[in-house]
Parts: C-alpha cells; sequence; structure tokens
C-alpha cells in the first residue's frame, strides 16, 4: 500500500519517505525503508560499502527508479557528487545557473559564490580551481536552487584533511543560514560526528541505528557505538 503523508507534513519536513524498496533484479538494497529529515535539519548517513547508501541518496534526488514506497520532497532537490562535475567550457558562474532560468541568473550566481568565497571568480574557468575551491563552486550551484532538501554524496572524500575541516565549518554555516533538510553520505564517523544532527547506520536495506547528537552527548560513545554498528571492533 501506498502511504502519503498529510499535506500540512511539509510545513517543516523536507522529506518523507515511506515504505521505500529498491532492488537490482533478485537483490534487494532498500527494503521497506522509512525516513523523514526535517527542515533544516542535518542528518548523516552511515554503513558499509555496498549496504545502499548512495542508492537511497539517488532515490531521493529522483535518478533512480523504485519498486515500491513514496519518496516526498517539497520542490527539487539539489545533489553535491564526490565529483564537482562542473563544465569545462562554462564559467563559474554560468557553471553556478545551469537549469536556472531567471533573467537575474548572473547576479543569483555572484551571491551564491559570494557565499562560499569564491564572489571574485564569477568570469573564471574550472581548470584554474583548486578540489577545494570546485567542491564550494558545487555548493554554489547546489544552494542557488534554494532547496528543501541538499543531498551530499561523499563531497569531501576527495580532499585534504585540512581543506575537509574548512568545508565542514562551511557547509555548517550554509546550512544553519538557508535551512535545508541535509541528507550527507559518508563512510567517515569522524565527520559524522562533527556536522550530524541525527546520525543513521543503514544495514540489510533499512536504518538499524540511530544516534541524536544533543548538548551534552557523550560524542565519544556515540561514536564507539556506531563503530561497532559499522562492524568495526577495538582490537586492544
Amino acid at each position: 500500500m501506498t502511504v502519503q503523508p498529510r499535506a500540512s507534513a511539509f510545513q517543516t519536513n523536507a522529506v518523507v519517505v515511506s515504505n521505500l524498496r529498491r532492488a537490482y533484479g533478485a537483490r534487494t538494497v532498500i527494503d521497506h525503508l522509512h525516513l523523514v529529515i526535517g527542515q533544516g535539519e542535518f542528518v548523516v548517513l552511515l554503513g558499509e560499502s555496498g549496504c545502499g547508501k548512495t542508492t537511497l541518496l539517488r532515490a531521493l534526488a529522483g535518478l533512480d527508479p523504485v519498486q515500491g514506497g513514496t519518496i516526498e520532497v517539497p520542490g527539487r532537490p539539489a545533489v553535491v557528487f564526490q565529483e564537482h562535475r562542473l563544465l569545462p567550457w562554462e564559467t563559474l558562474w554560468r557553471n553556478v545557473t545551469l537549469g536556472l532560468h531567471v533573467p537575474d541568473a548572473r547576479a543569483r550566481a555572484a551571491e551564491a559564490l559570494g557565499e562560499v568565497g569564491l564572489g571574485d571568480r564569477l568570469d573564471d574557468w574550472p581548470r584554474n580551481l583548486s578540489g577545494g575551491q570546485a567542491q564550494r563552486v558545487a555548493l554554489a550551484r547546489a544552494l542557488v536552487q534554494a532547496p528543501k532538501l541538499l543531498l551530499l554524496d561523499e563531497p569531501f572524500a576527495a580532499l585534504d584533511a585540512l581543506t575537509r575541516l574548512r568545508m565542514h565549518g562551511l557547509v555548517k554555516d550554509l546550512v544553519a543560514r538557508h535551512q535545508p533538510g541535509v541528507l550527507l553520505v559518508t563512510h567517515d564517523v569522524d565527520e559524522a560526528l562533527r556536522l550530524g544532527d541525527r546520525l543513521l547506520v543503514l544495514r540489510a536495506g533499512v536504518i538499524a541505528a540511530e544516534h541524536r547528537l544533543t548538548p551534552g552527548r557523550d560524542v565519544a560513545g556515540v561514536r564507539a557505538d556506531l563503530l561497532h554498528g559499522l562492524g568495526v571492533t577495538s582490537s586492544h
């Protein structure tokens, strides 16, 4: 049976997933999964390789079909992938406004690039950017759409440690300012603890564990529980 959320759900929710199923042939990857992400909430999804994290994200983005259930999102989600996917033959401002058909596109690009620290690079080219700068442009391209749901598929994985930390701070600031609901897919437990309000572990196609990071919560304890849930055990 298809489950529909109440008409008022999106006053506070960025996405409502009900009874979702996704399979590849006889192999079920997402098995009647339920998920709600609130507006402004930062949710991080962890799990072993091949458990279906990216499959779920692609389904939420509308990039992959599903075999059952519903996904309800107010408006079009925005996605930032591990690779920046900038078009090398377009300037930065045109990359930021791909698919944005409005008369003030350049002005919106300038504002978005300014928010990620590249406001003076509108007419520059992707080849002149570092990896971190390219991901900043990818973030600007996502946020210029003013999405209610922002999907991040390991966008920091290819960055060096210091650049990654700077990007964490930038993303947290941008999410606080724009208030999209966020789903971040990552393998990095420390990254999850640094960014997330709610941490989920995906196993066997369902949410197997959930941890909320509230003020005063024992982060070391949550880290240990996450590692245990991911099958990582201490040798000491």
